[in-house]
């Protein structure tokens, strides 16, 4: 009879015995892809051994983490899952899991996707019209400012935020208890985890944004540790999905000019919603709203060490995934900095 493991034990003792087949970088990107897998089970009470594992549990993955991740990362993020998960059927652990994995496709995970600052500005223009400090206008400010992760913006508590010099705090709180528990607190985690604390700088238009926010609309809420989240809901702290969506359903064009750029009927356009604002073409999911921003910020002659702190992100990683600038925009710029005039 085949043993029980935990997702996180069965990840230990792949890697454990893989270690000395694969190379050191090889074996770092598989522990990081399979980290993402054994967080989001962490959070599923249904998921106490890898056994319990089914196709909708992959799928859900997936799906959840979509919208979190570079499209690249996911695509490794995948590969990485489908050769562990035939590891654990080699061992009795599952069957016939593996084969039937849809990875995402390829050109997917090349494809480049962020939100341009003229987009940005005409998004923020709107809702600082028919929005005002609502928490989906606090939330996107704060994501275009400082480049937050979703994650981070919800983490945020009200403690956290200071408003006369302007900037907020990032915590880790992983939150405790037990897989078993039906009402573990779940906490607010980083990406990162402790790497990803920091003090980020706000520009004085999001400051005002935010403080009219704490005086007007926000709730008087606490959640069930006694934190008081800065985002608030009727439900109290919003969950990641509903921030998502709200990003999603608020990035796409008609939203925010009434015009659809490629030529939709907009009353009748199946995105004309807010549970479906994912299927529109021109939406934008969180993640390509950090790029967006991530550019923008090089584009105005930050430098990426500059970026990489602020953002949370190594300079690498910019180099890599988020430096969507073309070489005449990098041309352009230097000569900016250089104050270099254009000959006639």
């Amino acid at each position: 009879m085949a043993r029980n493991f935990t997702p996180e034990e069965a990840v230990e003792r792949y890697l454990e015995e893989r270690k000395h087949d694969l190379s050191d970088s090889t074996l770092y990107n598989y522990k990081s892809n399979l980290g993402l897998f054994t967080d989001w089970c962490s959070y599923q009470s249904h998921i106490q051994y890898i056994g319990d594992l089914d196709q909708f549990d992959v799928s859900d993955f997936k799906m959840y983490k979509r919208d979190d991740v570079a499209d690249a990362t996911l695509y490794n993020a995948i590969m990485s899952l489908r050769t562990f998960l035939k590891w654990c059927e080699s061992k009795g652990l599952l069957e016939g899991l593996s084969e039937n994995i849809m990875l995402p496709d390829k050109g997917r995970a090349s494809r480049v996707e962020k939100l341009d600052p003229e987009a940005a500005d005409a998004l923020l223009e709107y809702m600082g019209k028919y929005e005002y400090a609502t928490y989906q206008h606090v939330a996107i400010a704060l994501m275009w400012d400082a480049g937050l992760r979703i994650g981070a913006v919800r983490s945020l508590d009200v403690e956290d935020y200071h408003s006369a010099e302007a900037y907020v705090e990032l915590h880790h709180r992983p939150g405790k208890g037990s897989i078993e528990s039906l009402h573990k607190d779940r906490g607010t985690p980083l990406k990162n985890e402790e790497d990803s604390e920091r003090e980020v700088n706000l520009h004085e238009w999001v400051v005002e944004i935010v403080d009219d926010y704490i005086d007007g609309p926000r709730g008087e809420v606490t959640d069930k540790v006694g934190r008081s989240p800065l985002l608030t809901t009727s439900q109290g702290r919003p969950a990641r999905t509903t921030l998502r969506r709200h990003v999603r359903a608020r990035t796409r064009p008609c939203f925010y000019t009434g015009e659809c750029p490629v030529d939709r009927e907009i009353e009748s356009c199946e995105a004309n919603s807010w549970a479906n604002a994912s299927d529109c073409p021109e939406s934008v999911k969180p993640h390509s709203l950090r790029r967006g921003a991530i550019t923008a910020w090089l584009n105005e002659g930050h430098s990426k060490e500059l970026v990489s702190d602020r953002m949370d992100v190594s300079t690498d990683v910019i180099e890599e995934h988020y430096d969507q600038r073309t070489e005449g925009e990098k041309r352009q710029l230097r000569r900016e900095l250089f104050e270099m005039e254009e000959s006639d």
